[in-house]
């Protein structure tokens, strides 16, 4: 059985994950941090850093914002824990520092852009489709509370979409837009020339679509979280499975064989 701790307890989804870790047979829930909130969690009373949890978890779960990862991440490696950052719009360089640091310490850091393992499983189809259609774009679509865009399971999209096509050979896709009459009309533009498009709508949660096109053809995958429950299964996966190698490694299809 693992231990766990979450930080970033008292949010909407960094509660209802610690809730489900605390019910987990596979893990037992032994801290519960946020900067804000008060009362308790799994059993667990919310503190306000991880220096308050005595227990040097086997695992810390960050669900905070992309500005304290960098900070709880190195403690946590530093009090011997593997981390799991299900935190949206972690930047290279912070990425590169915490591989870094994983490595110093002997620990894994694992980065999970989406926990749901729908949208693992699309992102694997999206591969697979990447080399028939000249033709892709990404579309992200989610509440308007989020702060990041786009989203860090399409930023992660469009990087597995680009490694895909330049192994296949495959150039830009075809675009022949010289004048917007809108700045940014169509969106940012991503690693490979892959156009990538951010929705922010009330009612929405977490969704995604990658559309290909070809001659005389198109093919559109689609992800849809409806509620934050979505994420409990691919966020007991990771914290199962992280610790399979030392240093950073990025998503959860690696481990979807695990499911």
């Amino acid at each position: 059985m693992r231990t766990v701790v979450v930080v970033g307890a008292g949010g909407r989804l960094g509660r209802e994950l610690a809730e489900a870790i605390a019910a987990s047979p596979t893990c037992e829930l032994v801290g519960a941090v946020d900067t804000s909130a008060t009362g308790s969690i799994g059993g667990c009373a919310l503190v306000p850093t991880l220096r308050d949890v005595s227990t040097a978890a086997d695992v810390v779960l960050i669900t905070t914002t992309p500005e304290a990862v960098i900070t709880v991440a190195c403690e946590a490696l530093d009090r011997g824990s593997d981390v799991v950052i299900g935190t949206s719009g972690v930047s290279d360089a912070t990425r590169h520092l915490l591989h870094d640091r994983a490595i110093e310490r002997g620990r894994s850091v694992l980065v999970v852009p989406n926990f749901a393992l729908g949208a693992v499983l699309l992102l694997r189809f999206a591969a697979m489709a990447a080399k028939f259609f000249p033709s892709v774009e990404v579309i992200e679509l989610h509440h308007p509370n989020k702060i990041d865009a786009p989203s860090g399971t399409a930023t992660h999209t469009v990087e597995v979409l680009a490694a895909a096509r330049a192994t296949a050979g495959l150039s830009a896709p075809p675009d022949a837009t010289t004048v917007e009459a809108l700045p940014g009309a169509r969106g940012a533009v991503g690693p490979g020339g892959i156009h990538v498009h951010a929705v922010r709508l009330m009612g929405l949660v977490a969704h995604e679509e990658v559309l290909f096109g070809g001659p005389g053809e198109q093919l559109t995958l689609r992800h849809d979280s409806m509620d934050r429950s979505s994420f409990v299964a691919g966020a007991l996966l990771a914290v199962g499975s992280v610790g399979h190698e030392v240093g950073l490694s990025v998503g959860l299809d690696q481990f979807l064989d695990r499911a």
